[in-house]
C-alpha cells in the first residue's frame, strides 16, 4: 500500500509499504478515502516539531481521516461502509479513562504523532469502537471536518457560552473558523474574529463573526473600545502565535474564560501571568477532544451546506508534497485542505 512518510523538515516520500494478510482479530480494515490536513499536521512539516515533541522520522501524519470498510474480524460494520476514522486509541482502565476523561488516556496512542503512524496511507485497521458512521447527506470529503469539529464542541464544556454573552476568537484557520461557528449557534450576541489575512476575515464573516479585525496591539484596543472597556466575556486563542495568548488576557473581563485550542510553536511562551492573576481569570486548556464525534457529525449532517465551504481544496494523495506547501504558504485563500486517497 502507499504511504505518506514524513522523513524531515518540509519533505514528504511517497513509499510502498506491505499490509498484513489478514484483518488482525478484534480490528476493521478500512480504504482510506479523505483526509484533512491539520494546522499540527503543518507544524510537524514546517517546524520538525509541536512545542516540545519532536518529530521522530520517518512519521505518518493525518489525523482527519474518512474511509470506506473493506473487511473485518468482528460485527457491526458491513463492507463498503462509509464512516469516520477516531484516530485516538485509549486503554479504557486507567484512571482518566475511567473517570470519562479519555481524552487524557495515561496509556493514550494517538495516530499521526511520532512513533504512531497516521492516517496517509491506503489502508488502516482499528478497533470497532473508533469507527463511526458517516450520515447519507456527508460526502467523505466532508466528513474530514468530523476530527476539528469534535475539538470546538469540547472547547465548549470550558468556554461554556451562553445566550447574550460576548467573544472574541483570535485566528480563523478552519479550527478558527468552526469556532466561530459554534459560538454563534450557541446565541453569542457579539463576536469579533481577530485574523491577519483578509481572505480568512471574509470566512470568518460567512461563518457568522459580527467584527473582523486584523491582528496585533491595534486589535485589542478595538475590542476594548467597542466594550467600553469591559473586555469580553469568552476569549477562544485558536492561534497561539504573534502574541495573541497575551492579547487573548488583556481582552477578556474580569472573571471571563480564556480558552486555549491552538498550540504554541514554542516549548516555553510569555505569559502575562499578572494580567490574569489581577483578573481572576478562568483559563483553560484544550486537548484534542473526549468522544465529540458523533455529535460533530450529527451537526454536519443538520447543516451539510453550511459547513462544506470549509473545504475548499481537494488535492490527489500523489501530490501530497505539493499539497503542504501550498497550504503552508495560505496560498489561493486555502481554508481546509484535504487530500484523497
Amino acid at each position: 500500500m502507499r504511504v505518506a512518510e514524513l522523513t524531515g523538515r518540509r519533505r514528504i516520500d511517497l513509499v510502498e509499504r506491505l499490509i498484513e494478510s489478514g484483518v488482525p482479530s478484534g480490528k476493521v480494515r478500512v480504504k482510506v478515502a479523505a483526509v484533512g490536513v491539520c494546522g499540527s499536521d503543518l507544524h510537524y512539516f514546517s517546524e520538525g516539531s509541536i512545542g516540545d515533541t519532536p518529530c521522530v522520522y520517518p512519521m505518518v501524519l493525518g489525523h482527519e481521516p474518512t474511509g470506506v470498510v473493506v473487511d473485518s474480524a468482528v460485527g457491526g460494520v458491513s463492507k463498503g461502509d462509509h464512516v469516520i476514522l477516531e484516530p485516538a486509541l485509549y486503554c479504557y482502565h486507567c484512571e482518566y479513562c475511567l473517570s470519562g476523561r479519555h481524552n487524557v488516556c495515561a496509556n493514550l496512542k494517538f495516530l499521526s504523532t511520532p512513533e504512531e503512524p497516521g492516517f496517509f496511507r491506503d489502508y488502516v485497521d482499528l478497533p470497532l469502537h473508533n469507527i463511526l458512521p458517516l450520515p447519507s447527506n456527508v460526502g467523505l470529503v466532508e466528513g474530514a471536518l468530523a476530527e476539528p469539529l469534535s475539538i470546538i464542541l469540547h472547547s465548549m464544556e470550558f468556554a461554556q457560552p451562553r445566550a447574550g454573552e460576548t467573544a472574541v476568537v483570535f485566528g480563523c484557520g478552519p479550527i478558527g473558523l468552526l469556532t466561530v461557528a459554534v459560538l454563534k449557534m450557541s446565541g453569542v450576541r457579539r463576536l469579533w474574529a481577530v485574523e491577519p489575512l483578509g481572505f480568512r476575515r471574509d470566512m470568518a464573516l460567512a461563518m457568522g463573526a459580527d467584527v473582523v479585525l486584523d491582528g496585533g496591539p491595534e486589535a485589542v484596543k478595538q475590542i476594548m473600545a467597542d466594550t467600553g472597556g469591559r473586555g469580553v466575556d469568552i476569549v477562544i486563542d485558536c492561534a497561539a502565535k504573534d502574541g495573541s495568548i497575551n492579547q487573548a488576557l488583556n481582552v477578556c473581563r474580569p472573571r471571563g474564560r480564556v480558552v486555549m485550542t491552538g498550540i504554541p510553536s514554542e516549548a516555553l511562551v510569555d505569559f502575562a501571568f499578572h494580567v490574569m492573576r489581577r483578573k481572576e481569570l478562568f483559563f483553560y486548556t484544550v486537548r484534542r477532544s473526549n468522544h465529540d464525534s458523533k455529535a460533530a457529525l450529527e451537526m454536519i449532517a443538520e447543516r451539510p451546506h453550511f459547513f462544506a465551504p470549509l473545504v475548499t481544496h481537494r488535492r490527489p494523495f500523489e501530490s501530497i508534497q505539493s499539497a503542504f506547501e501550498f497550504n503552508e504558504r495560505y496560498a489561493d485563500g486555502v481554508g481546509k485542505l484535504v487530500l484523497e486517497l
